[in-house]
């Protein structure tokens, strides 16, 4: 065991400069380690963990990465063996170090932070030795098929859950093949994220690793009625859905064609394809996710001069992480709660919100007080640009398409040990199934079908 006896203000000597205090689109939330930090920061490392209980940060990470193995082997200075460990769990390991709420997965579980101190900056470690061997062009050596088989796989979805599981059945040797309906990889990771945490690297290495493996991709490729779907049925053995959710939850509040009301997917998606949403001074942002505090965060960043976020009811109750909260109001982004719009205003282009107060009444579905507007409090607020950021729609369109596929409230019903759905040929993962989730749980969905396709193909898992 490495000795703890150490100034942790130490590692801050080895972490890159830091950011301006007026940051940009693109400027990395957390910057990468130098490899000098990165040793310096495995240092501080317990090594937890042993034969008989993993360690408290493992158990924290949904796809099991042996967390304390590739930490030691940065401290060590094996860098590439780091990376070995880190995709041998998880193929899109670079893309979940830039992505992850470390803040309350596997950092949350550290020992240290137990013990009042600062965690292993884990994420960032894990996003150095990833980076570092798919910069150096290293092939991750346990993935290669050591078989084959003749029975044919279809992933519907070339997000992280699709990604993943296509990764894990080429590994075992079954032929597999993409489609997406988008030119680019990544589902959600390269659309739907804002480009502060990933834009598009390193999505395009780590397909490269999983192309390796001898995927095929049909990117471009649109699987939008029932005939082509029922041609892939007739084609492969077994399908994947990876599909995701779909477009943003329609607020249907009257001015929402004017120009300046956006929906939050359409805003993310034109910064991250190289275009610059046109916003004004005033922004307003409509609901309290993570997505939500992405896109208040982005309109600071496009010049907004006030960001108000805009929420029906309290803070106690937003979806969002609180250490993304907070990181919101300390780059300058105000909280208005017990609030919910009305109508926009405006000839054309939005001039105002007209919102109204709120109370929280009984306990609705999801188990948090029931939003109830209070009559005749309403008032307007002067602003140029709204996003509405309020949720994804389910696609319920698509998956009536197949037969027998049993669903809960619009989300796709799976064996929880197989990824298997109601419909034996098909498997599933991703926000299908919770209706929105971390990326490093679509990428475990992907593991776990994966075996539960190789099962039901007669292979081994």
């Amino acid at each position: 065991m490495k000795s703890t006896a150490y100034d942790e203000s130490y590692t801050e000597q080895f972490q890159p400069q830091t950011r301006s205090s007026k940051p940009s689109l693109f400027d990395d939330l957390k910057p990468p380690l130098t490899e000098t930090g990165a040793v310096v920061e495995a240092s501080r490392c317990l090594e937890c963990g042993g034969p008989y209980a993993p360690a408290p940060c493992t158990v924290g990470c949904p796809v099991g990465i042996d967390i304390p193995g590739f930490v030691s082997a940065i401290y060590r200075g094996e860098m590439m063996n780091a990376a070995d460990i880190i995709f041998a769990e998880n193929i899109l390991g670079a893309s979940c170090a830039r992505v992850c709420p470390v803040e309350i997965l596997c950092e949350a579980a550290c020992v240290l932070e137990h013990e009042g101190r600062k965690p292993v900056e884990i994420g960032r470690l894990q996003r150095f030795a990833a980076e570092k061997a798919l910069n150096n062009h290293n092939r991750i050596s346990y993935r290669i098929p050591t078989r084959s088989t003749t029975s044919k796989v279809a992933v519907i979805g070339a997000g992280p859950a699709g990604l993943s599981c296509a990764a894990e059945l080429a590994g075992e040797g079954y032929p597999v093949t993409v489609y997406d309906a988008n030119e680019d990889f990544g589902g959600l990771v390269r659309y739907a994220i804002a480009p502060y945490r990933i834009n598009r690297d390193p999505l395009p290495k780590e397909v490269q690793l999983i192309r390796d493996l001898g995927v095929d991709f049909k990117m471009g490729t649109a699987i939008d009625s029932p005939e082509k779907l029922q041609d892939i049925e007739s084609e492969y053995d077994a399908i994947f859905l990876g599909i995701g959710l779909g477009r943003d939850v329609d607020l249907q509040y009257p001015g929402e064609e004017l120009s300046g009301v956006w929906d939050s997917l359409d805003f993310i998606r034109m910064i991250k394809t190289g275009q610059k949403p046109k916003i004004g001074n005033s922004v307003g942002v409509i609901g309290g996710g993570n997505t939500a505090i992405d896109v208040a965060r982005e309109a600071l960043r496009l010049g907004a001069r006030e960001v108000t976020m805009y929420y029906r009811r309290t803070e106690a109750e937003m979806p969002a992480y609180d250490h993304e909260i907070e990181e919101a109001r300390e780059e300058g982004v105000r909280f208005q709660f017990l609030t919910n719009p009305v109508r926009f205003l405006g000839d054309e282009q939005l001039e105002a919100i007209e919102l109204q107060y709120m109370k929280l009444g009984e306990p609705d579905a999801s188990g948090r007080p029931r939003p109830e507007a209070v009559p005749g409090t309403e008032f307007t607020v002067r602003t140029d640009t709204v996003i509405k950021a309020i949720g994804q729609q389910k696609r319920k369109s698509f998956l009536s398409w197949i037969e027998k596929l049993e669903l809960d409230q619009g989300l796709i019903k799976i064996d929880a040990q197989t990824g298997q759905t109601t419909n034996p040929k098909y498997f599933a993962g991703g926000d299908a199934l919770n209706g929105g989730a971390t990326v490093v749980e679509a990428v475990q969905d992907g593991k776990v079908a994966a075996r539960g396709i190789a099962q039901f193909l007669g292979g081994e898992s």
